[in-house]
């Protein structure tokens, strides 16, 4: 029989720590992270990461794991993720715990849940230097015209993925969605119940989202993008893409008012917050629960809990 992990996923500004927590307490469970912004020990307040009295003594993992002077080598990955996230599922079952997955990284948790098996491809170092030295809409023309299926997910102005997707075919023959699907052709030796934080009208989420980014200013998050700032990280910064702090260090730059910056931190905010709900509701296998359309969802947190438990003990 396979051992059943409660996934927990949503939009940013959603809830998710809080409902992990509490039913990580009613199911002596431990916690695994699937954000790829809480990964880096220096980033803490503007990724919203768990503080020890939220975490309320339930064991956490995934979190503070890289430095973020790491973020220019690409040392982590995704299938990087999954193997961690599989040795750390084997030592929480190990122990006679439930697991828990809960994070807004949509592509941490499909590709653990898919068991996807990620191939080791070596680098043509040559080629990759000459693909660099076209503009995005050639590399792009490239991609559509040798792998159409890849084409269509990855971004025109996305040039690593492109660049890698050109080179994958150029060393084995076979375009990426060809190898994505051997990939994906396994079955996870786990069961999950996936459990998706929702909000119907997007503007009460957008209203959290808002009143998060004042209290995280409250908190410091300029200070701590400063002592970053100051160490010179700030290329390694801009390499996560960590909303919040590269709009900071245009601040720092000169680029921007302060007013405007906060205003562009709550809009791209909410921009992911939209990516994030379309990539959930895609999914069919996803349960959702919906936090706006029931007052007792909105101002009574037990009644929450209480939704995620119905799903969980079917």
């Amino acid at each position: 029989m396979k051992s059943k992990i409660t996934v927990i996923c949503g939009p940013t500004a959603s809830g998710k720590t809080y409902v992990s927590i509490e039913l990580a307490k009613i199911l002596n469970a431990e916690i695994i992270s699937a954000d790829s912004m809480q990964i880096y020990k220096e980033l803490n307040i503007g990724t919203a990461k768990p503080t020890k009295e939220e975490m309320s003594g339930i064991k956490h993992h995934l979190i503070d794991i890289i430095s973020i002077t790491s973020a220019g080598s690409n040392v982590f990955s995704v299938a990087e993720y999954m193997k961690l996230a599989d040795k750390c599922v084997c030592d929480i079952l190990n122990r006679n715990k439930n697991v828990i997955i809960c994070g807004g990284t949509g592509l941490y948790i499909d590709h653990f849940i898919n068991n996807t098996q990620f191939m080791e491809y070596e680098n043509d170092v040559e080629y990759r230097n000459g693909l660099e030295k076209l503009s995005n809409e050639e590399l792009y023309s490239m991609l559509a015209e040798t792998d159409a299926k890849s084409a269509e997910i990855i971004h025109p102005n996305n040039k690593k993925r492109v660049i890698r997707a050109l080179e994958i075919y150029k060393i084995t023959g076979k375009t990426k969605s060809e190898l994505d699907e051997l990939a994906n052709s396994q079955k996870s030796k786990y069961d999950f119940i996936k459990l998706g934080l929702n909000y119907s009208d997007r503007n009460v989420l957008y209203d959290k989202i808002n009143k998060r980014v004042d209290l995280m200013l409250q908190n410091g998050l300029v200070d701590e993008v400063c002592e970053l700032y100051d160490d010179g990280e700030e290329n390694n910064i801009r390499r996560t893409g960590a909303i919040g702090y590269v709009e900071i260090l245009d601040f720092f730059n000169g680029l921007c008012g302060f007013d405007e910056t906060v205003e562009k931190i709550k809009q791209n905010t909410r921009n992911y917050a939209k990516r994030q709900l379309t990539w959930f509701r895609r999914d069919e296998g996803t349960n959702r629960i919906d936090l706006d359309l029931n007052e007792d969802n909105i101002n009574n947190p037990n009644k929450i809990i209480k939704n995620c438990l119905d799903y969980i003990n079917l």
